[in-house]
């Protein structure tokens, strides 16, 4: 097992009894005028960071925001994101995450479904969040801006202004961890888009799992703040507190990059902000500010590591590459060992309602790779593969089956889905819809992805809410959606269509229909017109079929 080889990977850690609420004190207590965050020619310190965070719970508690409401992100990476975030849980609100292109409809349910009563955004998405707020809870919202901004029905204020007259300093509220951090939505194995309530305790734990298993640091409390401390016995070639940068490209509203800002901030990492993933930029960034750990997903490295400008920059301080989202093929993998000789690639897995990492590879010196290994499971956190089926059994090394996670980082639930939280939340325990095995040692591997999700450019597309779009089509009787394969960048949707006795379909007319109603990485990239979908005795869909006619 585990034990046989990495013996600290069955270290047991001590978990801070705080919230979230205390994070931004206690980032600028450990690193003080260190640059916190990196936003093109900005530079906010995590002193900075802590006192725009209090500006930020003060007007929030001005406007009427208490412990337990709800505040709306609607942004894309900027340092904004930082200081409203930290700062709404500072004043013991919850964020809910959500993308800022996310149309109007999906965007006025999730504002109904969590009660959100203030929200901060953006003058190019403004326009689509006052449009979803009218009518709901949202009375206050904080617009990112240098100009002016017009209002309407809901309050509309630049975040600047907002901050303005307010303290520096803003006393933590006094919420428990098991007090709601997050609401995050994802699309579960249904495709049904649901919000994953994500406690205090869920966060601090998750974070403090990744401080031990990225740096060997112990997250520890005095006087009420967080700080950290070396673990005795564990050698990482990983993180450095206090010491490098990481670039950031994934998108904060994900729980993925959100969780591994929390972890890299409580190590004192600079978060330089880097725009649309372009890879002769990335480089750069990585060159200039000396990055020693970058995260992102196996297409974003085949781009990265293939770029020519690799050759001219000096990558050396990059000590690890972390990637989720699929498994690397061997090109890119050797191809990211070429252009980042100090580093060690470490791929992991995660899920929303696990808060984010439930697995990675360990940093341990001398480690061989593992391709296609998710890792081991990070500390306090337990696996289980079970028969399909069965919840009983556990099935053996290299037996397929569900995976299933116990530990501090599963979260509460789903909000307003009690039967659904039932199904999948049983003992403790996750009910992950993912099939996997494990090997011989106990690393993880995942051999098929929940049910028919698949994953372009990293995000999850998940079939159904495509069909559900496809479907209200005048033209179109049935419809089924699958992944087709395109290399490096994942799976991108492909819809075979029947059409209605005695129409026809255009296929431009009806991809641009499914367009206009879903997130951009989710458009229907082909169309198929077939008499029939294939199904089986029972009535339902054959997509392996499907599959094979791509």
């Amino acid at each position: 097992m585990t034990s046989v080889q990495f013996g600290w990977a069955d270290t047991s850690l001590s978990y801070p009894q705080v919230s979230m609420a205390v994070w931004a004190p206690s980032l600028a207590a450990m690193y003080g005028d260190r640059a916190a965050v990196v936003d093109g020619d900005r530079v906010l310190s995590y002193r900075e960071l802590d006192e725009k965070s209090a500006q930020f719970a003060g007007a929030l508690s001005a406007a009427g925001v208490a412990e337990h409401d709800v505040v709306l992100m609607h942004l894309g990476n900027c340092a904004e994101f930082h200081i409203a975030y930290y700062g709404a849980l500072r004043v013991g609100a919850a964020v809910t995450l959500v993308n800022p292109l996310q149309p109007e409809p999906g965007l006025r349910r999730q504002i109904e479904e969590t009660g959100a009563v203030a929200a901060v955004s953006q003058p190019q998405q403004l326009p689509t969040l006052l449009g979803a707020a009218a009518g709901t809870t949202i009375r206050l919202v904080a617009v990112v801006s240098d100009e002016p901004v017009e209002t309407g029905a809901v309050e509309a204020v630049r975040f600047d202004e907002l901050l303005a007259g307010h303290a520096t300093e803003f006393a933590p509220a006094q919420v428990g961890g098991d007090d709601v951090a997050h609401i995050a939505y994802t699309g579960g194995t249904t495709g049904i888009s649901k919000g994953v309530r994500v406690l205090h305790r869920n966060v601090v734990g998750n974070v403090t799992q990744m401080c031990g298993w990225r740096a060997g640091y112990q997250t520890v409390v005095k006087d009420g703040l967080v700080s950290l401390e070396k673990i005795d016995g564990l050698d990482i070639a990983g993180v450095v507190p206090g010491e490098g940068s990481t670039i950031v490209v994934s998108p904060l509203f994900h729980a993925h990059a959100l969780i591994n800002t929390s972890f890299l901030l409580a190590c004192g990492l600079t978060q330089v902000l880097a725009g649309r993933f372009d890879p002769a930029r990335m480089l750069e960034l990585i060159e200039i500010h000396r990055a020693s750990y970058i995260t992102g997903s196996p297409a974003m490295w085949h781009a990265l590591a293939t770029h020519p400008d690799v050759a001219t920059r000096d990558l050396s301080t990059v000590r690890v590459v972390s990637s989720g989202a699929a498994p690397i093929d061997h090109v890119t993998l050797e191809a990211l060992a070429d252009a980042f000789p100090n580093a060690t690639v470490a791929e992991g897995y995660g899920l929303t309602e696990g808060t984010c990492v439930v697995t990675a590879m360990p940093l341990a010196r001398g480690l061989r790779y593992r391709i296609g290994s998710v890792g081991l499971p990070v500390f306090d956190t337990e696996i289980e593969i079970r028969p399909q089926g069965d919840m009983t059994a556990t099935a053996g090394p290299n037996e397929r089956g569900e995976l299933w996670v116990r530990g501090p980082q599963v979260t509460d639930g789903y909000l307003g889905h009690p039967e659904i939280t039932a199904e999948q939340y049983v003992d403790g325990w996750l009910a992950t819809g993912d099939i996997a095995y494990r090997d011989d040692d106990g690393y993880l591997f995942i051999a098929d992805r929940a049910k028919d999700m698949l994953i372009y450019k990293g995000y999850n597309v998940y079939p159904r809410e495509l069909e559900e779009i496809l479907v209200t089509h005048p033209s179109v009787s049935t419809a089924a959606v699958v992944g087709r394969d395109v290399g490096a960048t994942g799976q991108e949707p492909v819809a075979f269509v029947v059409p209605v006795a005695g129409a026809e379909v255009d296929e431009d007319e009806l991809m641009a229909y499914v367009a206009e109603r879903v997130l951009p990485y989710k458009k229907i990239r082909d169309i198929v017109i077939l008499d029939a979908l294939p199904t089986s005795a029972a009535g339902k869909i054959l997509k392996t079929d499907l599959r094979a006619q791509l």
